[in-house]
């Protein structure tokens, strides 16, 4: 599989007459988009706001981040949500860099929703805080969404796809700045310089743990919880197969944007054919029952085997409950002589001195951590904020609290707040490139 990724990279984004991108100006017809997202008559009202690196802006509730693509031979950059259900992973696909469309919604922050500051302390705690942001502000009639915890907010998220995918196509004829190519063929029958380097697979465990349909992460349009472990090709992960779920507290989230720009992937691809032989993906899941979990490791671990990896890179879309995955899944692939590197966020409580994950087994012996979800973080007002801010202190938001007897409100009259690490949207990074380190003492 060859996939061509055309990358145009965006140096501002501005309102006018119509929607188009040329020199690295990205135009947007407001009035025109707006109509576009509200085709979808559970959208009841929308804005478009833009909040740029160092503004001092805080966006809450985030629901979904998006990388604006487009494929330039019709089939849909997001199969089964924007389109009919085709194979990606091939081909070209435009890509707008640099900036990122945001789902966030008007009022009701729900458990996966989080914060994104767009300066100070808090633009360190979030890759997006790095790019400029189309923020798609909506509210839905989807009542049951705006009263449950666990909230799927089908509209909004699905609107978020259209949207970037509708901007992707503002490309036109301009030049791409960069244009990089992924190719990885059949696991068998490679060159024996590649052959004899040690053979790598990446594993994946997204979030799937609902098992009512919707909330879950998708793959082509599919529910994972109604999912196998499988072989999936790593072009189709970087070109839109995988779609973000709502379903997780918000700092160990993995974004579509995530997916879009998966790090691991990427540095595998770099390293393939000089230190070691990258096999592809396999892609997991996060389950309920624990003879699921068994289940699910094994099935790993026997694909691992099948494709003959020597090595495995294991990440987890989460904590707690998926802990007890990640290690099963883990232990399973040491138990097949794969070794195993797992790359997670931990839960160690706002002390810091809590056991990092629910399940631990000795053959689970390394592990990077990406960050503690429960340490406390206490940041500034900012000028101006697009969605909702007392949408950070309501109990259904994770990381906030409308009250605490020691801490007060999440949210203070002032307009600063206190808050847990697992509020900030897609904090901890677990996808790969987190900046938190950890030391010894």
């Amino acid at each position: 599989m060859k996939l061509q990724l055309a990358n145009y990279q965006v140096q501002d984004v501005v309102f006018g007459d119509r929607t188009f991108f040329s020199k690295g100006i990205l135009t947007i017809n407001k009035e025109e988009a707006i109509q576009y997202v509200k085709e979808d008559e559970h959208i009841t009202e929308c804005d478009i706001e833009i909040a740029r690196p160092g503004d001092s802006t805080r966006i809450v509730p985030v629901k979904e981040a998006v990388e604006p693509r487009a494929k330039t031979d019709g089939r849909p950059a997001f199969p089964g949500v924007t389109g009919d259900v085709v194979q990606v992973g091939t081909g070209r696909t435009n890509c707008l860099k640099g900036v990122s469309v945001l789902g966030v919604g008007m009022h009701w922050g729900s458990f996966g929703d989080g914060i994104i500051d767009m300066s100070g302390e808090g633009a360190k705690l979030t890759h997006f805080s790095q790019l400029i942001n189309i923020c798609l502000v909506c509210d839905t009639d989807e009542l049951f969404e705006q009263r449950e915890q666990q909230k799927k907010n089908h509209a909004l998220r699905w609107a978020t796809h259209r949207f970037a995918e509708y901007l992707a196509f503002s490309v036109g004829q301009e030049t791409e700045d960069e244009l990089v190519t992924y190719e990885l063929g059949s696991v068998r029958q490679r060159e024996a310089a590649v052959e004899n380097l040690p053979a790598i697979v990446y594993v994946m465990q997204p979030q799937s743990q609902m098992e009512e349909m919707g909330y879950n992460a998708l793959l082509y349009g599919w529910d994972l919880n109604h999912f196998i472990p499988s072989l999936v090709h790593p072009n189709e992960v970087l070109d839109g197969a995988m779609i973000d779920g709502s379903f997780m507290p918000c700092s160990s989230k993995w974004s579509t944007f995530d997916y879009q720009n998966n790090p691991v992937i990427t540095r595998l691809y770099e390293e393939h054919g000089k230190t070691l032989n990258f096999l592809g993906v396999i892609m997991s899941n996060l389950n309920v029952s624990l003879e699921q979990k068994q289940r699910s490791a094994q099935a790993v671990a026997k694909l691992a085997n099948i494709i003959g990896a020597d090595g495995a890179i294991l990440t987890e879309e989460g904590y707690g409950n998926p802990d007890a995955d990640f290690i099963a899944c883990f232990v399973e692939l040491e138990k097949a002589g794969v070794k195993t590197v797992g790359l997670t966020n931990e839960c160690t409580g706002r002390d810091g001195k809590s056991q990092p994950l629910v399940a631990l087994d000795v053959l689970a012996d390394a592990i990077v951590s990406t960050g503690n979800v429960s340490e406390l973080i206490e940041l500034p007002a900012m000028d101006h904020v697009i969605g909702e801010l007392e949408a950070a202190g309501r109990d259904g938001l994770s990381g906030g609290w409308a009250y605490d007897e020691l801490l007060g409100p999440t949210v203070r009259e002032d307009g600063s707040i206190i808050i847990e690490n697992n509020s900030t949207f897609c904090g901890d990074r677990i996808i790969g490139w987190s900046p938190k380190t950890m030391k010894e003492f």
